[in-house]
């Protein structure tokens, strides 16, 4: 019988590993053992690897905080660590929309501040990184601020294959727990949008929310004018 593989000391040792294997993302849960998804299935990285604790969870992601990158594919979520590599098409689809949302925001002052991925911490449990943030005019953090970031008015995820069940299940439930005053999920297969808002600022929670197919215009109460036609974020065939 082999010997029981320790759980590793960081979350490197681990995204090594997949990237030398070629795999798309790495799973860390409290109890269960560390999971990679390998040619489109979710599967233990070794068989007779030690299961996590909620306490290696937690080691693990409070070792990962402090690196200096800002553009590391990772969450926390429910006291889970997801990893995950964009897809080019995840990647040009961001760029498409944090184009259109910069060209609004500096169309006129007032406007607010669109930032690429930064690290949002709702509790111990959970930090996110959005694809995109809009902050409305003074309320964002500074160029040399330290993460994390408070939460944005505005967030956007945008679909990767092992993440989405994430997006539309749990983080959408933390960034309503939070306050966050509106998120936008990008189906990337369905080439369709998902919005989530409350008609108002002082809402208690997402009253409003909408399924915008490839024909239907994007728009938001808290970004005046800001009207692209969704078809213009996804790629030509």
């Amino acid at each position: 019988m082999s010997d029981t593989i320790a759980v590793r000391e960081h979350v490197d040792d681990y995204l090594q590993l997949a990237q030398e294997y070629e795999c798309s993302d790495v799973h860390l849960s409290p109890f269960c053992k560390p999971s990679w998804r390998r040619f489109g299935l979710l599967q233990p990285i070794w068989e007779n690897a030690e299961e996590l604790t909620p306490e290696d969870t937690e080691r693990l992601a409070r070792n990962y905080l402090p690196e200096p990158e800002l553009e590391r594919p990772w969450n926390l979520v429910d006291g889970e660590v997801v990893v995950n590599d964009p897809t080019p098409l995840h990647q040009e689809v961001v760029a498409e929309l944090a184009y259109a949302l910069q060209a609004w925001a500096r169309a006129a002052p007032g406007r607010g501040r669109v930032w690429p991925s930064l690290d949002i911490r709702l509790d111990e449990r959970n930090v996110f990184s959005p694809d995109i943030l809009w902050y409305d005019e003074g309320r964002g953090p500074g160029r040399h601020d330290n993460p994390p970031s408070p939460m944005p008015d505005l967030a956007v995820e945008v679909r990767s294959p092992s993440t989405w069940r994430y997006d539309i299940g749990a983080k959408k439930a933390g960034y309503e727990r939070h306050g966050l005053g509106e998120l936008w999920l990008v189906d990337t297969a369905a080439e369709a949008m998902l919005v989530f808002g409350r008609s108002t600022r002082r809402a208690p929670s997402f009253d409003r929310a909408l399924e915008l197919d490839r024909g239907a215009s994007l728009t938001s109460p808290f970004l005046p004018g800001f009207a692209p036609a969704l078809a213009e974020l996804f790629p030509a065939a």
